[in-house]
């Protein structure tokens, strides 16, 4: 039976933007096939949770950006997240389009591509093409194809062959209007034996009533090796759809630490499909639930490869009246012997009206291998509360002092200094504590 959905926009709007732009037609006929998609896949089912229900049809409008050439015309609120410049390389995009690029001497001259992505298609298109939607397919479900019909923006980071990078890249995504679209695609791809780390910070000004439907993709050629920390702090109005995906080949590797601090509704995935032997991930995920959110948050690893490791490991405090869906999912594929996947789901819940959900799954199909999991769900611990407290800290420290417990083994993660303060900062703030 076919599926009839009104859609946020029209193949004569597709057709469009992509002249204004001047897209390459190969990526225009992406789009229009993707939107063709779109109008009968239906939207992906969530444990527990109607998505169907969600604030999830405000894509807003294509706004052209305003490049920038220096850092002191960003508005105040930009810099201070940004802190000093990168000194590996800075990308900023706001709203619809990037409107700032800068990339150390050195790296460039290395051969490395840090660029808008819709530039890169243009500039770069063998290599773009090769790899855009080669790990998120856009025909997956109704996201997936409206993100690949309406992405605006996003990067393309190209890591040549034997490039190790020792200074981090970062990557600011801010959306501060309203009627400004907002759904960026991220591309990385780490050819051969190179390294880099990637600082990412997508957020939002209160009032922004967007759907930011985000996609990443990481294409990690053999030995590659990658970190990419990731905090979303979008706000209340804004439903955050992202899809995190890497795809690794023979001895690559990917960390991945996700900081989900928005305050609207929130479905995310951080997937690795380790399809090489010897390749191997490691997830770190925290969030912190307020008010009446709504969070589905699924952490997964596909075992192909031999020998090949994951490791996941997500924390979530919840208060107030949100609701937590937490899923960790570990799948070994027949024949990838020797494998071992391990994963901890953990939930804190503040309030007797808050509620989280701990779901791990192993899916194994290899006798040879090693699996395990762990979840657990619950209160804060009153006897350590009473410990504390007979110790002279005042309730509110001593409850404070044990959620910060609970999140450090992953905050301490955060790979540049400055992304860990405005993590902890982040919360703070949620919890109450500034």
């Amino acid at each position: 039976m076919a599926i009839e959905t009104a859609l946020p926009a029209s193949r004569d709007d597709i057709v469009s933007l992509a002249g204004l732009r001047q897209e390459p037609d190969w990526l225009t006929q992406l789009r229009l096939e993707a939107l063709e998609s779109a109008s009968r896949l239906e939207l992906p089912r969530l444990e527990k949770m109607r998505l169907d229900r969600w604030h999830i049809d405000s894509y807003g409008k294509y706004q052209p950006g305003r490049a920038v050439s220096s850092l002191e015309d960003m508005p105040a609120a930009v810099k201070e997240l940004i802190g000093a410049a990168s000194p590996g390389g800075l990308f900023i995009q706001r709203n619809s389009a990037e409107v700032y690029v800068s990339l150390n001497a050195d790296i460039a001259e290395k051969g490395v591509i840090l660029a808008d992505l819709q530039k890169a298609a243009k500039e770069h298109g063998d290599l773009v093409r090769k790899h855009l939607f080669s790990v998120v397919r856009p025909d997956e479900n109704r996201v997936t194809a409206l993100h690949a019909a309406l992405f605006t923006g996003g990067i393309f980071l190209y890591v040549p062959r034997n490039v190790e990078l020792e200074l981090p890249l970062q990557a600011l995504l801010i959306s501060d209007d309203k009627e400004a679209s907002f759904s960026p695609h991220i591309l990385l791809v780490a050819d051969e034996n190179s390294s880099v780390t990637v600082v990412e910070h997508i957020t939002s000004v209160e009032g922004t009533s967007l759907v930011h439907n985000g996609v990443v993709e990481v294409v990690a050629k053999a030995g590659a090796r990658l970190r990419y920390a990731s905090v979303h702090n979008l706000g209340s109005g804004t439903t955050d759809l992202t899809y995190r995906r890497a795809l690794l080949e023979r001895d690559a590797k990917i960390e991945w630490i996700i900081g989900e601090m928005n305050r609207g509704d929130t479905m995310t995935e951080t997937f690795s499909v380790l399809q090489g032997h010897g390749s191997s991930s490691d997830s770190k995920v925290i969030t912190v639930g307020t008010g009446d959110q709504k969070l589905n948050l699924t952490t997964r690893a596909v075992h192909v490869g031999k020998s090949s490791e994951s490791n996941m490991i997500t924390r979530a405090v919840m208060r107030d009246h949100a609701t937590a869906i937490i899923n960790g999912i570990t799948k070994i594929e027949k024949g990838a012997t020797h494998a071992n996947g391990e994963q901890t789901e953990r939930v804190l819940m503040l309030s007797p009206t808050a509620r989280g959900d701990a779901n791990p799954m192993l899916l194994i199909d290899e006798d040879d291998v090693k699996a395990g999991h762990a979840a657990s769900v619950g209160q804060v611990n009153k006897e350590q509360l009473y410990y504390m407290m007979s110790r002279g800290i005042s309730r509110d420290e001593a409850l404070k002092l044990l959620i910060y417990g609970f999140l450090e083994p992953t905050i301490k993660e955060i790979p540049l200094e400055l992304l860990e303060k405005q993590l902890s900062e982040l919360v703070e703030r949620k919890l109450g504590h500034r």
